[in-house]
């Protein structure tokens, strides 16, 4: 591995970051995969696809220590040494919080959720907009390097983060008007399903807040050049 991270960043600083990003959008591609459907999956198969997605952020993180291991020393970074590891602390976040959702999500059977498990999608589809938006802001960071932060690249970056703080608003109000509708109904919920409802409303909204982080942390890149 400690080939292939040296290779990378041999091609550019931002290599690194892009190819742990594609653990990520692996991890954020398995979870749509459990969230589609999901009321209607068995035990069986919800537990296989959840192993499938843990393992998918194992690999994350080791590509994460990876970088962090074999970051060099001596190697010119058009940021901050900082910055750029904050950057990669944020992406595994992401993989962190999709794992944490599969898990509750084996908590208890995810029939006894009924149509709740279709409120939850949606949540999930917006959150997931965010993120997407979040990946491909990584994506154009070569294109940035080569643009020296500057001129239309970066305008068009400027944007996609704008709209990633906009979907992270439009998140929130559905997540606040998910919780208030389920509120009034909850006495006659089971606790189980009150409080794996409840959480995970809160854990599938965390993945806009993170990606609004993660944009955010290349806005102020871009500010200070």
């Amino acid at each position: 591995m400690l080939t292939t991270i040296a290779r990378l960043f041999g091609k550019s600083p931002f290599h690194p970051l892009q190819s742990h990003m594609k653990k990520v959008s692996s991890c954020m591609k398995k979870l749509t995969e459990i969230f589609n459907n999901l009321k209607n999956k068995s035990p069986e198969e919800l537990e296989k696809l959840v192993k499938e997605l843990c393992k998918l952020e194992h690999e994350a993180d080791l590509t994460k220590n990876d970088i962090r291991n074999h970051l060099p020393k001596s190697l010119f970074l058009p940021i901050d040494r900082g910055q750029f590891l904050d950057i990669l602390s944020i992406q595994d976040n992401i993989a962190d919080k999709a794992e944490d959702i599969g898990e509750l999500l084996l908590f208890y059977p995810t029939k006894e959720l009924g149509d709740l498990c279709d409120h939850l999608d949606s949540l999930f589809k917006k959150n997931m907009e965010a993120f997407w938006d979040a990946r491909n802001i990584i994506k154009e960071l070569h294109e940035l390097l080569e643009s020296t932060f500057g001129g239309l690249e970066a305008e068009k970056v400027k944007t996609i983060v704008e709209q990633t703080s906009r979907l992270e608003y439009e998140a929130d109000k559905m997540k606040h008007a998910l919780l208030k509708d389920f509120f009034k109904s909850a006495e006659s919920v089971k606790t189980p399903v009150f409080y794996l409802y409840t959480r995970l409303v809160e854990e599938i909204n965390a993945i806009s807040h993170i990606s609004e982080q993660l944009a955010n942390r290349i806005r102020m890149i871009l500010e200070l050049k």
